[in-house]
Formats: C-alpha cells, structure tokens, sequence
C-alpha cells in the first residue's frame, strides 16, 4: 500500500490529509524537527513532539495551532495512526510512523546514531518502507564520539588563554550539544554566546538538558578583551560587524563537513572540529537493517550511493526518493 506521495508541498500522506515537513503552508503538517528547512511558518495546524514546542513556537510564532504529542505516542487522523520517534538529532527531534491497516512506514527525517546528551536517543523502529536520509552517505564519514570531540575543543580553548576562542557552530542542536558534551567530560566554566544561540539554548535549559554555564556575550563590557573565554557562535557571525569586538580570535568551526580535507581552509577556519547531527555511513545502513524494511527511499545528499549499497550488499529494495510514484 502506498502511504505517501510526493507533490509540491513535499510528502503527502492521503489517509492522514497530512503533509510531513512541508516545504509551504497546508492545512495540516507533521514537523520532524524544528530546523528551518523541516518547519515552515503559515500552516494551519501543526503536530510534533512536545518537547520541541518551545523552539517551534519561537520560530513559527507563538500563536500557531500546535498539537503537542509525547514520543511513541499514538494518534489518529482519519485513516491513519500515527506516533513519534526519537530520531536523535536534535531536541525534539523525531521520526514519523505512519500505519493504515497493516502497512507500517517511517520517515526518518534528520537523525544521528551517537549518543548525545543534549537530546534524546535515537529509537530504532521496526517498518515496511522507509524514507532516510542520507546526507553524510560516503564511507569517508564515520564519527568519534561525542566526547572526544568535546576533549578536543578543551585542549584547542585551554591551549590559548591570550585570545578569544571562537567556536563556529549551527544555532541550533549543534551549540546546545557542544555545551552539554563540555558539562558531560566535567567543564564548568562558563562558555559566552552570540545571541541567536542564546535564544534556543533557553529551550534547552527549560528542558532539563545539563549545559555547561553560560551566558551572552552582550551581558559583557564592551571593553572587556574576553582573553581565554570561548564563545559559541552560528556560521553567520564570521567576518560579520560583530566579529570586531574581539582582538586577534583564534577561531574554529564544528561541522562533520569538517571530514572532508580541505573545508576548513575553504571556509577560513584556523581549526575544524568533525561533530555532526547527522548519522554518519556505517550509522545509516546500520539503520536500515535494524528497521528490517523491505523496501527504501533515500533522499538528501548522496541518495544514489546508499540505494546502491543497499541494493547490491545487502538485496534491499532501494532507490532515490525521487522514484517514489
């Protein structure tokens, strides 16, 4: 039974009349996460997990029809019931899965198989059909741990008292984790943000998360040199206005792009560290097998590499989401 279809507003399941992350308004849309490109303002009414209602309602705006649901919650529209889970990429994160009679289908959406103690883990779920990702599909990517890399960043921050450390990472999930693997290898010294990092890191907190201290970098004097403090900010910050209130900043950049030789340099970065919300190559097939589906859809990034792996090693039916009819 075919659950899905695509059309112009993105995945469109018909025994629900839902769309999943919908790329513009429709009546009804089932949020993955709560990332820009997944969550777009003007829909009717939205459904999500619960715990990523302070985030959606920030970015969509405070008054948006949100219908809250806890993981592995089960819920009905028309036809369809439906739940969430945990996909473990950021907080409130989830996988969709869809049952109409005895077909079972999930939709992934974006998610990573390393532990992370800024969200919850990522929940393995058993179906017919699956949709995944496949953003970081190469064998070139294979993640350490999250702890390793928090260890790294230690050393490069402590290594330098004389400057500012400036650590480049994404707004949200990313600087939030960074904050929590530091707590997690027992830093407690504060850590300084630029303000739209702030913003979500508030959600975190509100939701238990342990982070290490922080706090913005406005809260600050101007004066102040900020010699050996390490501040987060997102990628739009570097060489912006902003970058003027420090002197000399060593600066790095957190991005599992990181893995690829020469990115660093590309994006003028003295350091690059390899972290990602993102499942890495062994991560994704590890997925796959584990869902025991018969059939695949692979879309993002190097979709056409993981439906062949998947076809030729393992006899799976795989193929780009772009097949899907």
């Amino acid at each position: 039974m075919q659950l899905l279809e695509p059309t112009d507003s993105g995945l469109y399941c018909r025994a629900a009349d839902a769309w999943i992350d919908p790329s513009r308004p429709v009546p009804r849309a089932l949020i993955t996460h709560a990332h820009a490109d997944h969550a777009r303002p003007g829909c009717d009414e939205y459904w999500a997990v619960d715990v990523s209602e302070g985030v959606l309602r920030q970015r969509l705006g405070r008054d948006i029809t949100l219908h809250p649901m806890a993981y592995g919650q089960e819920f009905w529209l028309n036809q369809a019931c439906l739940s969430f889970h945990s996909a473990g990429h950021v907080l409130g994160s989830a996988q969709v899965r869809l049952k109409v009679n005895d077909s079972v289908w999930v939709v992934t959406g974006d998610y990573k198989r390393c532990a992370d103690p800024s969200c919850a883990p990522f929940e393995s779920v058993p179906c017919d059909v699956m949709i995944t990702e496949a953003t970081f599909a190469l064998p070139i990517y294979a993640w350490d741990s999250g702890a390793q890399i928090a260890e790294q960043i230690r050393d490069w921050w402590h290594g330098d008292r004389e400057r500012p450390s400036l650590l480049f990472c994404y707004a949200f999930g990313k600087a939030q984790r960074l904050l929590a693997e530091l707590k997690a290898i027992g830093v407690d010294e504060e850590v300084l943000l630029h303000g739209a990092v702030e913003t979500v890191t508030r959600h975190y907190r509100e939701a238990g998360v342990p982070m290490t201290p922080s706090r913005p970098v406005s809260a600050l004097p101007r004066k102040d040199p900020l010699a050996g403090r390490l501040i987060l900010a997102p990628p739009s910050a570097h060489r912006s206005a902003w970058m003027r209130r420090f002197r000399a900043p060593q600066t790095a950049f957190a991005s599992g792009w990181m893995a690829v030789r020469g990115a660093r340099r590309r994006r003028g970065y003295e350091r690059g560290f390899v972290l990602s919300d993102h499942a890495d190559w062994q991560g994704l097939i590890r997925t796959v097998l584990e869902s025991g589906a018969r059939t695949v859809y692979v879309t993002h990034g190097q979709s056409d590499v993981l439906a062949r792996f998947l076809r030729e090693r393992h006899g799976i039916e795989a193929k780009p989401l772009e097949q899907l009819a």
